[in-house]
């Protein structure tokens, strides 16, 4: 059986620029811990805006959807499901749930691993919740010619209790040592947690519900505020691509993790500096609500659309921003692109 041993294998990673990304991790994590202590409340819609954002995106990462009406409504506990679908997505708001409200009372260990994973499919009557595999499994992918191959074979079903004791084992033991950064162990486990594949199904979220869990309680709570999973979701083929990468003689204990550690590194820092912006616009709050709309589009660089303004606006109404839309398109102080869903905006950087 592989020996999982992440004591050398983090020295190995620290490159010029994963350091950097580090580094700017650290400083973003530092800066922004102050002001959560100081404004937790005004925070409350953010969290709430992910809460959404990561239970629509970790799903639809494995083509589980419903439309975001009932998402909305799911996640904020106002309907009950009535698909399978719907059931599973409950069953992720109920987890994510958990982890965000009581991180600092959940060990990594196996069994928690299967608990959280029998919530994961408690509306859904299966039976698979909460226990191991109990076949082989492979893990498949489809060309675009519908072909279907396999891109990566896990450990056998039998091997999996002791290859996730052995897992969390290796972690607590790096963790304890205090010398390895904890972003950089995450990464090593997620990959080897996904190796291993120890569940018929659920094996992709639950990844991602762990990957959250070690980053809070490794003090790393961006992902409250800022879904980590849809950033995942929105670079799902180069999630698949490092995953891929990473996991080459995997079996050999000859895998190179780097792919798969700068990646997620990179989501982190993409979330970190996504909440540093939004904290720039809660920082503007004695401004009205109309300079507030148009001091975001100023400060972004590129295309912004409505829904991205309200995102970082949750407490403007749609109507506002509307309004405040066509009224900065009419002064000529920023420029509308495309039409009907497809409509953004960006600033007249040549007037202005």
């Amino acid at each position: 059986m592989r020996v999982y041993d992440y004591n050398k294998k983090w020295q190995q990673l620290l490159t010029p620029e994963i350091v950097a990304m580090l580094s700017q991790i650290h400083e973003f994590k530092g800066e922004q811990n102050s002001f959560i202590e100081a404004q937790s409340d005004t925070l409350t819609q953010l969290v709430e805006i992910a809460k959404i954002q990561s239970t629509e995106a970790s799903n639809k990462i494995e083509g589980i959807f419903t439309s975001d009406e009932r998402l909305k409504k799911l996640v904020t506990n106002k309907t009950t499901p009535r698909s399978r679908n719907e059931q599973e997505i409950a069953g992720y708001r109920d987890v994510l749930s958990t982890i965000h409200d009581s991180y600092e009372f959940i060990p990594v260990r196996p069994s928690i691993i299967l608990q959280l994973h029998r919530d994961l499919y408690k509306f859904s009557g299966k039976s698979i919740g909460g226990v191991y595999k109990n076949a082989d499994n492979v893990i498949a992918e489809e060309d675009n010619e519908g072909n279907r191959f396999v891109r990566f074979q896990p450990i056998p079903a039998w091997e999996t209790p002791d290859a996730i004791e052995a897992l969390c084992d290796a972690f607590d033991d790096v963790i304890a040592k205090n010398e390895a950064d904890p972003l950089l162990i995450i990464p090593m486990f997620v990959l080897d947690f996904l190796c291993i594949h120890p569940f018929n199904d659920g094996n992709g979220r639950m990844s991602r519900l762990l990957t959250l869990l070690l980053l809070y309680r490794s003090g790393y709570i961006v992902g409250k505020y800022i879904s980590i999973e849809k950033a995942i979701e929105n670079t799902k083929d180069t999630y698949y691509e490092a995953l891929q990468s990473s996991s080459q003689d995997w079996h050999q204990e000859e895998n190179d993790y780097a792919h798969f550690v700068r990646y997620m590194l990179g989501v982190i820092l993409s979330a970190y500096r996504d909440f540093s912006a939004r904290v720039k616009v809660l920082a503007t709050s004695g401004m009205s609500k109309p300079d507030r709309i148009r001091e975001i589009i100023k400060d972004t660089l590129g295309k912004i659309t409505k829904t991205e303004i309200m995102q970082k606006c949750p407490d403007i109404s749609q109507v506002t921003v509307q309004r405040t839309l066509n009224d900065l398109v009419k002064s000529g102080d920023i420029i509308k692109i495309g039409g009907g869903r497809y409509t953004s905006y960006v600033w007249n950087r040549v007037s202005n």
